[in-house]
């Protein structure tokens, strides 16, 4: 990793920058996080005490995190899990391409984009996603390094990654961090890069249906509420951030569940995967039902 100060984006060595600021390396995790900003949500450089690695099944100390993953969507399964739900990354293949997760938590796109052939790294507030992330790359075989971090303020060099990734992270920022957040996506892609970027979109069927049941339309009240933005509103600000930028269908009903997760799920949220799937590959050709589809994907490339 070609690490930089957050702050002011000289060169770290050992920890400290060209200015003088300097940063802890906790449990072999380097934790550049800017004090002075508060947090987005859930950071954390906080040590865990861990328990032993293991060799097969579920890690006790990533059961928690995966149980919170996808709206707590694997909690009531943790204990059932066979593996780790490791979703399929819709980008060609990597061929040694450099790889940023933003928002990386326990590292499943990381793996993920490791098993495309990308050399992946990943970002997160949370040291104990960083954690969980690096104990799960480990025990999968799967060469990903991690740091703790900001999004507003990624501490890497400018142009430094080939592709940048970040999926249910950036609807939980308030609308000026998301911003700042996309200001830093653009700087850390290297010229002709892309992003992907996965929202919540505003004027989904599930999306609507929430926002008049959970909050009447209001304002969100807490750090990790869900914040809809319409599609032509993302599509502007990344365009505008980052570069040209397509919008694409990551599903309908529902914002997070993928096709992999499909042997893990009741039947009737199966039955909601396979609509959503159906619709997906319909917008390709009808291309107006992007724009009410409950999660959409922003694909940016910088020039």
């Amino acid at each position: 990793m070609n690490l930089v100060c957050p702050r002011d984006r000289t060169p770290l060595r050992d920890g400290v920058c060209e200015q003088g600021h300097e940063y802890p390396l906790v449990d072999g995790v380097p934790v550049l996080l800017v004090d002075e900003e508060a947090p987005t949500h859930a950071a954390c450089g906080k040590v865990e005490q861990l328990p032993p690695p293991v060799r097969e099944g579920i890690d006790p100390f990533v059961q928690e995190v995966i149980g919170a993953t996808c709206g707590r969507l694997y909690e009531h399964l943790i204990a059932d899990l066979p593996d780790y739900p490791i979703p399929e990354l819709r980008l060609p293949a990597g061929e040694g391409r450099t790889f940023l997760e933003v928002g990386s938590n326990w590292g499943r796109w990381c793996v993920a984009a490791a098993r495309r052939g990308y050399a992946p790294t990943g970002i997160d507030p949370s040291l104990k996603g960083v954690q969980a992330a690096r104990r799960v790359a480990e025990q999968l075989g799967v060469d990903a390094q991690y740091v703790v971090g900001d999004a507003r303020r990624l501490p890497f060099a400018d142009a430094s990654f080939d592709v940048v990734f970040s999926y249910s992270v950036f609807q939980h920022f308030s609308k000026l961090d998301a911003l700042a957040a996309f200001d830093e996506l653009g700087r850390v892609l290297k010229p002709g890069g892309q992003s992907l970027v996965q929202m919540a979109n505003l004027y989904g069927a599930r999306s609507l249906w929430n926002q008049a049941r959970e909050r009447r339309f209001r304002e969100p009240r807490t750090l990790f509420d869900v914040r809809y933005w319409g599609p032509l509103e993302l599509k502007r600000e990344l365009e505008s951030r980052v570069g040209p930028t397509r919008l694409s269908v990551d599903g309908f009903f529902t914002l997070n569940p993928q096709p992999t997760d499909l042997a893990l799920l009741p039947a009737r949220y199966r039955a909601v995967v396979h609509a959503s799937e159906a619709l997906r590959r319909a917008a390709g050709v009808v291309r107006p039902l992007t724009l009410v589809a409950d999660s959409v994907y922003a694909r940016s490339r910088r020039g």
